[in-house]
């Protein structure tokens, strides 16, 4: 069967595989460019990568209402245990990997900060390296900056890096082309851009960036847009 990535806008994103519908880093109700709000989204699990409010955002009430396990940081699993009542939580830590219905789940190295919206700690913040059906592989490295160990992660063999290329608060387009190069992915797709005049940028250039400096396939869409592996 195969695998549908839908992008949400800024972050966030919809995986339908194998059964299971997976929402990573759901910001939905405070995005401005979601064609989607957190009450329309059905999930049986949620991914967040970091304590950022923009990241984090809707996951408490799409966990309560859906019943979705939220699979993240050790931290931010036990503050949304503690601070919103959601108890089906699976805590990780950086390198560790689990098994799911729907295929493995590893945390990755991420470059960034990682404080929740209340002030507390929201522990390192991670990418994720989803291994789905027919053993395709799919990295989000979610808010990060460049980094070299980025080519360890490509060495598992990606079909599809998600990556940011809005700079200011992460990676900015030259850096994630050099992403690009390390991670090696045959398909690569851009997020967190263009969700506020900060972090604006032409994800045409970038694209074009990609396809004369690496071997990649770049892909742009909308928010709302969809792409299958």
């Amino acid at each position: 069967m195969a695998i549908e990535l839908t992008w949400l806008g800024h972050g966030s994103w919809l995986i339908e595989t194998a059964g299971s519908r997976i929402v990573l880093d759901p910001f939905l109700d405070e995005n401005p460019l979601s064609p989607h709000k957190a009450a329309d989204v059905q999930a049986d699990f949620i991914l967040v990568s970091h304590g950022h409010s923009d990241h984090v955002g809707d996951a408490a009430p799409i966990a309560h209402r859906t019943g979705a396990l939220v699979v993240t940081n050790y931290e931010i699993s036990e503050w949304l245990r503690a601070t919103h009542g959601v108890q089906n939580v699976l805590g990780m830590n950086l390198g560790g990997g689990v098994k799911m219905p729907f295929g493995h789940v590893k945390l990755t190295l991420a470059f960034h900060s990682s404080t929740l919206p209340d002030g507390s700690c929201g522990g390192s913040p991670a990418g994720f390296l989803l291994t789905l059906e027919g053993g395709k592989k799919i990295y989000f490295a979610c808010d990060t900056a460049l980094f070299d160990d980025m080519r360890r992660i490509g060495a598992a063999g990606i079909e599809l890096a998600v990556l940011p290329i809005g700079d200011l608060f992460t990676m900015g387009p030259a850096d994630a082309c050099e992403a690009v190069r390390l991670i090696q992915p045959r398909r690569v797709v851009p997020d967190h851009y263009n969700t506020w005049p900060p972090i604006a940028q032409d994800p045409q250039a970038w694209a074009a960036a990609v396809r004369e400096s690496t071997a990649a396939q770049p892909l742009v869409i909308e928010p709302g847009g969809k792409i299958v592996v």
